[in-house]
Order: structure tokens, then C-alpha cells, then sequence
């Protein structure tokens, strides 16, 4: 089965898509992932987009294309995968179908007000890359998984999350209308505890 999962930033699209990768043993493809592991490793890649990411904007499409092109040709992807974060335009969408056939696009639907909640209070672990929330984190800034120092990302700033909420509106969101009129699109209610959620995503995708 291979699943895009849609919603704006923070509609817990990288959880649902963990929790997926466990179920279904296929792999999740995060072009975020790909390009934050770039980042910390200082690579040419992620020299090229680390300006780009901080100001919240979109990395440019021929980049992203092709980084996912490469990665979905792997063999780990042959029974399937979950796409979390691409794509992210129509232009991303029509590449996509230009070489992969997509069984399903799951639209995480989160009100806006709680979305800009969820990112500003997120923390994030350079050392494991683990993603946690001030709201069990006490007041601690230590990683509960690896004990390293906790830190928020330059895109989890509420000035950068409302500009990324901008920049989905304005160029993501057209992709609910795309995928509808393919018949491939299921809108599901992101609101709730994870395990709601995720229990809303395998009852429509039938699994």
C-alpha cells in the first residue's frame, strides 16, 4: 500500500506515519527527515537548504522531486511506503504520479489555533532525533529517551509556524482538491488523543 498522508504542519502526520511503518512493516519516507539529517551532518544538501527551512519557506521542488524519486526506488519501498511531507505542491503531486502509483491520501484535518499549540511547545533531540511536547516534559529541557539536551527548532517558532500555516494554505492544501477528484482523497478528524486518531486512519484505510 502506498499512502501520502496530508495536513497542515503539526497535524501529527510524522506520528500517524510511525505508527503506520510499525503496523504495516513498509517504510516512512520523510523528505523533512532527509533533509534535517543533511542538516546535522552538514552535507552540501543541507548547506543548500538550511536558510531555506529557517525562514519556514519550501525547498525547491526539482530538489525535493528528486531526492524522493531516489529514495522510493529502493528496495525497501517495494511493498509499499508512507509518505509524510510530500508532496507539498501540485507540481510535487504531478511528479509523483509521473513514476508511482498511489493506493491512498490521508487528509489529517487539525483546526489552525491548535496546530500553532502543538508546534510552539515542541522539542526536539539533536542526539536521537526524538520529537517531544512541553506538556510532558514538565519543566525539563532533557530528552526522555536518550537524556539528551532538548532544543526547539528554528521552524517550530510561532513567528515561522504561522508563516508555514501561510505557505500551506497557499500551496499545499490545493493537493485535498487534487487527490479527490483522483478518488484517491479520505479526510479524517485530527483532533483527539494519537490513539483516536490512528484508530480513525486504519478504520478508513481499511487495515
Amino acid at each position: 500500500m502506498n499512502v501520502i498522508l496530508l495536513g497542515a504542519p503539526g497535524s501529527g502526520k510524522g506520528t500517524m506515519a510511525q505508527k503506520l511503518t510499525n503496523d504495516l512493516q513498509i517504510p516512512q519516507i520523510s523528505t523533512g527527515d532527509i533533509f534535517r539529517k543533511n542538516l546535522k551532518e552538514e552535507t552540501p544538501l543541507g548547506l543548500q537548504v538550511r536558510d531555506i527551512m529557517a525562514r519556514g519557506d519550501l525547498v525547491p521542488d526539482e530538489i525535493t522531486i528528486e531526492i524522493v524519486k531516489n529514495r522510493l526506488s529502493e528496495a525497501d519501498c517495494r511493498n509499499g511506503y508512507i509518505l509524510d511531507g510530500f508532496p507539498r505542491s501540485i507540481v510535487q503531486a504531478e511528479a509523483l504520479d509521473g513514476f508511482q502509483q498511489i493506493s491512498a491520501a490521508v487528509n489529517i484535518d487539525v483546526d489552525e489555533d491548535a496546530i500553532v499549540k502543538r508546534l510552539s511547545g515542541r522539542r526536539f533531540c539533536p542526539d536521537c532525533n526524538g520529537t517531544f511536547h512541553v506538556s510532558t516534559l514538565g519543566d525539563g529541557n532533557i530528552c526522555p529517551a536518550c537524556g539528551g539536551k532538548l532544543i526547539i527548532r528554528a521552524d517550530d517558532s510561532e513567528e515561522t509556524v504561522r508563516e508555514r500555516l501561510r505557505v500551506y494554505y497557499k500551496t499545499t492544501f490545493p493537493l485535498i482538491e487534487y487527490y479527490k477528484k483522483q478518488g484517491k482523497l479520505i479526510t479524517v478528524d485530527g483532533n483527539g488523543t494519537v490513539d483516536e486518531v490512528y484508530a480513525r486512519i486504519t478504520a478508513a484505510i481499511g487495515k
